[in-house]
């Protein structure tokens, strides 16, 4: 036997035997290298621990290294350092990318894996990496089932998230205390809201809308939330569990009438909720009776959120008062866990700062010791909360980026800043406790390139350079530099991308409530560039095509990109019509109008092609849920609800989630856009069409449509290039000619 022969069997035999003493993290970890690479390649990754990596601080490290025959070894502390590893080595060493809208990992059959020249040791700066809103989980995963989390907790620990939310399956905690503690499931029917809605019961904006909840779904998220919690922590994550912020049942006052519950209304058409008073010495019971509950069924790791007062005014800004809330609600955790650390949302700092000033802030959360509480700055790339607060008065805080609001389909983004801003913080003295960054976004599977640009700070502590990122995210996601590619995202990153003057992303007239103006309430159309501009960044991508059209992830782009330049294009359309109408000219009503409905066959046309951009998996997914055929129809009800109407017929956040979906753009937003011009082409030249009749008419339509039982396609029909090509043809020129302002 050759004395290589040897080696190799001496170093293959003693990686077993490591592997076979190795912590239960290497096992997690190798079963999510099988989930992610094919059987050849990741045969070809040896996983091992890294014994004291993490310092005193908590924070992660991994290294990757050239291994024995052709293998690639890759070490971490944990799970989640492992994983990351190993996307480390699939972006920098075989230029792969993992998004959740494209992905780029083609090995060819029995392909070896790239060298590593030398051995490379990342330590992250940042102890938690945190990820999810409570909005996400219902703006975005209100009907994931277990192969759908399973693959964003992939997702999670390959990006460096170690600290998630965690609030799937609630409702059965809630339902298990309730029931102990005498409420029937009669009364507990007008408590809990309807699958679409968890994320506002709990953070008591509304109770009962969208139910009554079966039970059938109350038991089967506990299932999926164990399975869900047993891979976070087998991966080495720290899931951030709910605690009780004093958000009761109507019937509270039926069983406990002495006790001190107020009313409280979050003002969005909602009925009013029942908040018990801190001061009552049953919230520090139920609190902890809620946590003990919660680690008998779910576990914990001491990390719990909860938000007091969230966009619900207090009912006094006396300090005092707000100090005394404060330390009750802490006291009600450390009751249950004396390791309990209390993660906030600093949400109420940024959206009612004329409430909370320096003396409400510093009281909240003054009143809790400093290492056991953890303020998220929620949206710290839009407004950096922690500059107007002394870091938050020396707690413990986290960086985020919230990016998305309500999930709606637009691309923008304030890329620069996200580059630089992690960075600048913790490097700032003026930062105090710093201590991760984060994504807080209300709904993700969009814009993944700031996604991936966000999560490219875990492993690093200085500000990244845009231009010389986007040339790696190109050659990732596209499989090469292509030039076309990368000048196509410079463009991009100065218009879409430049995070200018808007708060978020701006959506399309299309989507909004037909009308003569340039918006609705929700529906803002304001855009942080010349749409004249972002025509450059298509012709880019349109050159691009021979070179890229067969990466999954430009197809993505370009449909993403050619339905922004549709959806600007409405808005000069919707000025000829309205000219037309001003004008009594009938024909040139008849024209453009036309054009409008005919550009949001189109528009549909083009998302049909990809799966991301399909109404029909949200309807599916939602009644695939479903026991019985009443099941199925509420939550179909749910999902068509939320992203239209948002709350019943007079609901004033209707378009808040609205969504460019292919089935929602035809049998939705066209079908209320021809009943308008019906009532304009009806009434040209002659009378007034009457606005207000007209609403009392659409509200009830769209009612209906909530209402109604119909399945859309779930399969992509059509080729996004061919079709991104025809519509270029189609409208390039008339979009110059009708963009274009000279300057």
């Amino acid at each position: 036997m050759s004395k290589k022969i040897l080696l190799l069997l001496t170093t293959t035999l003693t990686a077993t035997l490591i592997c076979n003493a190795q912590p239960g993290f290497i096992k997690a970890t190798d079963e999510l290298v099988r989930r992610t690479l094919p059987a050849g390649q990741a045969n070809d990754i040896l996983l091992e621990a890294l014994p004291g990596a993490a310092d005193d601080l908590g924070r992660d490290a991994f290294e990757v290294e050239q291994g024995p025959g052709h293998k690639i070894v890759l070490r971490g502390n944990n799970g989640v350092a492992l994983a990351s590893a190993l996307y480390y080595y699939l972006n920098e060493y075989c230029h792969f990318q993992i998004t959740w809208n494209g992905t780029h990992l083609d090995f060819f059959p029995d392909q070896r894996l790239p060298d590593v020249p030398a051995k490379v040791h990342k330590r992250t700066p940042y102890e938690y990496r945190y990820y999810l809103n409570y909005c996400t989980f219902n703006y975005s995963m209100s009907w994931w089932d277990w192969p759908r989390w399973e693959k964003e907790i992939d997702w999670m620990a390959l990006h460096g998230i170690n600290t998630p939310l965690a609030i799937t399956g609630e409702e059965y905690t809630w339902y298990t205390v309730y029931k102990e503690m005498g409420f029937t499931d009669e009364e507990l029917q007008d408590f809990f809201s309807g699958p679409a809605y968890f994320a506002w019961h709990w953070m008591g904006n509304l109770d009962g809308w969208g139910g009554p909840l079966p039970l059938s779904w109350i038991k089967s998220h506990a299932d999926l939330q164990q399975k869900i919690l047993q891979r976070e922590r087998a991966l080495g994550m720290k899931p951030v569990l709910p605690a009780f912020t004093g958000h009761v049942p109507a019937a509270f006052t039926k069983h406990f009438p002495s006790a001190k519950v107020k009313t409280t209304n979050w003002k969005n058409g909602f009925s009013d909720t029942y908040i018990l008073d801190p001061a009552d010495p049953l919230f520090g019971d139920i609190g902890k009776k809620f946590l003990i509950t919660q680690a008998r069924i779910f576990g914990t790791d001491h990390l719990y959120s909860a938000d007091t007062f969230n966009e619900n005014e207090p009912p006094s800004d006396d300090p005092s008062y707000l100090s005394g809330l404060s330390r009750r609600l802490y006291e009600g955790m450390q009751a249950a866990d004396t390791a309990a650390t209390w993660v906030m949302q600093g949400w109420l700092f940024y959206s009612d700062r004329k409430f909370w000033k320096a003396p409400q802030i510093k009281a909240l959360l003054d009143a809790v010791p400093d290492r056991h509480m953890l303020l998220l700055d929620l949206a710290a790339e839009i407004e950096p909360v922690w500059r107007r607060t002394e870091a938050f008065y020396g707690k413990p805080w986290i960086w985020n980026m919230l990016h998305n609001f309500g999930g709606n389909i637009s691309m923008f983004g304030r890329m620069d800043g996200v580059a630089a801003g992690p960075a600048g913080a913790l490097h700032d003295t003026a930062s105090g406790r710093m201590q991760g960054i984060g994504l807080t976004m209300e709904g993700i599977e969009q814009n993944p390139v700031l996604y991936e640009l966000m999560t490219a700070h875990v492993w690093r502590d200085d500000a990244i350079d845009p231009e010389k990122w986007l040339t790696s995210y190109v050659t990732n996601r596209y499989g090469h530099a292509d030039k076309a590619a990368i000048a196509g995202w410079g463009k991009l990153r100065s218009t879409v991308y430049n995070g200018k003057e808007i708060r978020d992303g701006a959506e399309s007239i299309i989507t909004g409530r037909p009308t003569f103006s340039a918006a609705t309430v929700w529906t803002r159309t304001r855009l942080n560039y010349d749409p004249a501009d972002l025509l450059g960044a298509w012709d880019l991508f349109m050159k691009a095509i021979p070179a890229c059209h067969n990466s999954d992830g430009f197809q993505y782009d370009l449909a993403d990109l050619t339905r922004q330049t549709l959806a600007n294009y409405a808005r000069p359309l919707q000025e000829k019509w309205v000219q037309a109408f001003r004008e009594k000219n009938s024909a040139d009503l008849a024209r453009y109008s036309g054009a409008f409905l005919e550009l949001i066959d189109d528009m549909d046309k083009l998302l049909a092609t990809r799966k991301d951009f399909l109404l029909g998996p949200w309807i599916a997914d939602a009644r695939h849920w479903g026991a019985t055929p009443a099941e199925k129809d509420l939550y179909e009800r749910n999902a068509r609800d939320l992203i239209t109407l948002w709350g019943d017929a007079n609901s004033p956040l209707h378009e808040y989630s609205c969504r460019q979906w292919s089935g929602l753009l035809s049998g939705f937003y066209k079908a209320r856009w021809e009943q308008f011009f019906q009532l304009l082409q009806a009434s040209v030249g002659t009378v007034q069409p009457d606005p207000e009749a007209f609403d009392k008419n659409i509200r009830a339509w769209e009612w209906t449509w909530v209402n109604a039982r119909k399945d859309f396609p779930t399969t992509p029909a059509g080729k996004t290039v061919n079709v991104a090509l025809q519509l270029y043809k189609k409208y390039r020129i008339a979009m110059g000619k009708a963009l274009y302002h000279p300057k």
